[in-house]
């Protein structure tokens, strides 16, 4: 295969249920569809019936449960055959250690301790810990140590096993446990205890040094081994932003790829640019929210706002910033607690003198400044511009900190070798992981006027976006990050893209929706206005659905919001009233009929929205990614409700259909969406040449701005925007779009336009259409 980024990549998730024998069962389809590559999840070996295989549990082998080498090797061969590139996943940041024996290296550390040849494998402060790694796994008991057993050079509580250093397995379980290179702790301690770095604050996920040579090599041999020998041609990065050095750790990825394209999870908030890396680009988060935005009415947002205040009966739907604030500090003085208290003591041990602030202070100093960072993280000295606002901001918030806060950030910035500290490199990997749980998966809980808004690498204060700096922004794109992906539906995103198609929908009938609440609220209610008019929005985003997606959806919503309750002392009464709401939804006819009421509102223009954004995504600068299913209607939730099974086969029958040049309703089959998927994806393999560039195309007329459009040098797209005012209007009218005096054939209806032409007549069958110069 080419070393050339594909023209488009399909994400399939590889799961123990969906082998990668299964996945080969869907190349025939995936080429029909136009796909250039098919993207996996990630495939080395993971833990024990791990649905998502980011819990790498031995790096050096395929995961078995997944199909194994042969499997892999099968797969790559069939897909190659069909003219698909193949990009994996890849987790470099960190090892799953939930299970200690399924993982060789984290067993062998426990076992030996600093003798372990994999001691420096993992980002261990053995000194804060004694020289013992500190495992939280012992319930919250006042005698849990008693609960301990040994079983042959083994000790065990409950069903966690763990190894025993050699000679050391005479005497009562608990005085063994004390010789032991670890030592078991209560869960509760995992705040402000470990001596470990985590994967955000997830204790099972364990961070990994591959900025150690020894240690690249070792976590990278057996993908060395697919690019080598041909199975892999490009890969995906999970979460760069965890690794100690990021851009160094790129480098060495980039010599072992040898000029595969590589893409990273790299979040970008607002205008940040990405650092001088060698790799294709990100992985599209940003441009999502771009295309969102401009289906969404900017009318629609002071109504809608104003509506979330009454509810919530807080200030926290004008005051994104603060809430973000507020929420960073609070993840950072909690569940991260402890990567922030390892950064202030690396800062007081590389401090000298008399003037050297007390550990409390420092620790209330690095939380501060976490919580003020403007972006996920620096790459000093890359990034000097967000330390710089972020001091700037923390000052602001805490005078009494602005000595403490100045001897942390000069004690950041690189030595006139260019390396930096031990406390600036651990700050920048925790100030990511800050943001991500304050503001992902948990302000993003809090602030509900608008949840179509709340999508990673996203600020939902800014409310919709106008055509033209949607055009600017696109330009900007394709001279900025023309081989990144673009996406729109990932196993990462808070809902998936029809469902915030239809959600977008609610800033055109405000009025409505404020009515649909009331009603619904007279019948049951939680006592938490925000968390509500999350949980109604889901539901119509997401309708029709099943009792059981929604119970689990609202619970971890619930939960991640952390308001009326939280993961680690759930409200066992406010769980059971979540729980009536969501029964009531099926049980309580009145609610019953108000949902389906509202949903037939939003349906035709959320199916608009839906096909237009797709169409956006598509044609836009960069490789478009379609997330596994959503091809067709993709209405679910956060994950796992959003790893669910794919109906391949139904999907493949569809597009067997519209093949013989049968033109599709838009009706629930989502045949309609398949279409424009398609014969996109379609145009962008068999035709290149027809995207080199970048034009806006502008309407004329009384519903001018309605219309969405651009040239990319001869594939054409044209949307419809907020579809509810346009129908108010009477309909496009007058309207026209000028598309040049070539014969462009529109590759979903068939039909041939030049010239200036009527969108009443373009968008008749469609409110979309796919023009490309006539062969």
């Amino acid at each position: 295969m080419s070393n050339d980024v594909p023209t488009s990549t399909y994400r399939l998730q590889i799961t123990p249920a969906f082998t990668l024998r299964d996945a080969a069962q869907t190349l025939d389809y995936l080429q029909r569809l136009g796909a250039g590559a098919v993207y996996l999840s990630p495939l080395l070996q993971a833990a024990s019936g791990s649905a998502h295989g980011y819990d790498v549990v031995d790096p050096t082998r395929v995961d078995e449960s997944r199909g194994g080498p042969e499997a892999l090797r099968e797969f790559a061969d069939a897909a190659h055959a069909r003219g698909l590139a193949v990009v994996v996943d890849i987790v470099p940041n960190h090892l799953g250690v939930a299970v200690p024996h399924e993982n060789p290296w984290w067993w062998d550390v426990l076992k030996l301790g600093r003798d372990s040849a994999y001691a420096e494998f993992f980002d261990i402060d053995w000194e804060f810990g004694d020289g013992r790694l500190r495992i939280p796994v012992l319930g919250d008991g006042t005698d849990e140590l008693s609960e301990l057993r040994v079983e042959g050079v083994e000790l065990r509580y409950y069903e966690h096993r763990f190894p025993l250093a050699p000679g050391t397995e005479m005497g009562t379980a608990p005085t063994v446990h004390d010789r032991q290179h670890y030592e078991l702790v209560s869960w509760r301690r995992a705040d402000a205890e470990l001596n470990y770095r985590r994967f955000f604050a997830v204790n099972t996920l364990a961070g990994v040094r591959v900025e150690l040579p020894r240690v690249f090599d070792a976590t990278h041999a057996e993908i060395g081994r697919w690019l080598r020998e041909g199975l892999v041609d490009g890969l995906r990065v999970d979460h760069p932003d965890g690794l100690r050095d990021p851009g160094d750790y790129l480098q060495r990825l980039a010599q072992l790829a040898d000029g595969r394209p590589v893409w990273v999870e790299k979040i970008l908030e607002g205008d940040e640019k990405i650092p001088h890396w060698p790799t294709a680009g990100t992985t599209g988060y940003d441009a999502l929210g771009i295309v969102d935005r401009v289906f969404v009415d900017p009318a629609g947002e002071e109504p809608l706002t104003a509506l979330a205040e009454e509810h919530d009966g807080r200030e926290e739907s004008r005051d994104w910033a603060g809430l973000v604030h507020r929420r960073k500090r609070a993840i950072a003085d909690g569940i991260l607690r402890s990567e922030v208290l390892r950064v202030a003591r690396e800062t007081g041990a590389a401090a000298s003198g008399d003037a050297v602030p007390a550990d409390d202070e420092v620790a209330d100093a690095v939380a501060e400044l976490a919580a003020a960072f403007p972006v996920y993280r620096s790459y000093l000295p890359f990034g000097e511009d967000h330390v710089t606002a972020a001091h700037a901001a923390a000052v602001a918030a805490r005078p009494d900190l602005t000595e403490t806060l100045g001897l942390l950030v000069e004690g950041f910035a690189p030595d006139d070798d260019g390396r930096l500290s031990a406390a600036s490199a651990l700050f920048q990997q925790t100030s990511g992981a800050v943001m991500a749980k304050g503001v992902e998966d948990n302000a993003f809980y809090r602030y509900t006027r608008l949840t179509s808004l709340t999508e990673v690498g996203g600020d939902p204060s800014e409310f919709a976006l106008a055509v033209a700096d949607f055009h600017r922004l696109q330009e900007q794109r394709l001279a900025d990050l023309p081989r990144s992906l673009t996406a729109l539906s990932t196993h990462d995103t808070k809902r998936s893209e029809d469902t915030r198609a239809r959600i977008a929908v609610l800033a055109e009938v405000p009025e409505r929706w404020a009515r649909f609440l009331g009603a619904v609220r007279e019948r049951v209610g939680l006592g938490d206005g925000t968390l509500e008019n999350l949980l109604w929005q889901s539901i119509v985003g997401a309708w029709p659905t099943s009792r059981a997606r929604l119970h689990a959806y609202a619970l971890k919503a619930a939960r991640e919001a952390g308001a009326s309750t939280d993961w680690t002392d759930p409200d066992v009464v406010f769980e059971g009233a979540l729980a009536d709401l969501v029964d009531a939804v099926f049980d309580d006819a009145r609610v019953a009929a108000e949902v389906e009421a509202i949903a037939a509102v939003v349906e035709s223009p959320g199916a608009s929205n839906g096909l237009g954004a797709k169409l956006l995504q598509l044609l836009t600068p960069g490789v478009p990614d379609v997330y596994q299913g959503s091809e067709r209607w993709e209405r679910s939730l956060v994950d796992p409700d959003n790893r669910r099974p794919v109906e391949f086969d139904a999907a493949a029958g569809l597009l067997a259909h519209l093949d013989e040049g049968r033109l599709p309703a838009i009706d629930s089959s989502g045949a309609a969406k398949l279409l424009v998927t398609s014969r996109a994806l379609r145009l962008r393999r068999d035709r290149p040449e027809l995207f080199t560039g970048y034009r806006p195309l502008l309407a004329s007329g009384s519903r001018s701005d309605h219309l969405v459009a651009f040239d990319r040098g001869g594939a054409i797209a044209l949307a419809t925007r907020l579809p509810v005012g346009l129908e108010r209007a009477g309909g496009w009218g007058d309207t026209v779009v000028d598309v040049g005096t070539r014969r462009l054939r529109d590759e979903l209806t068939g039909r041939t336009f030049s010239g200036r032409v009527l969108l009443a007549g373009v968008f008749d069958r469609y409110p979309v259409a796919l023009l490309a110069v006539a062969r």
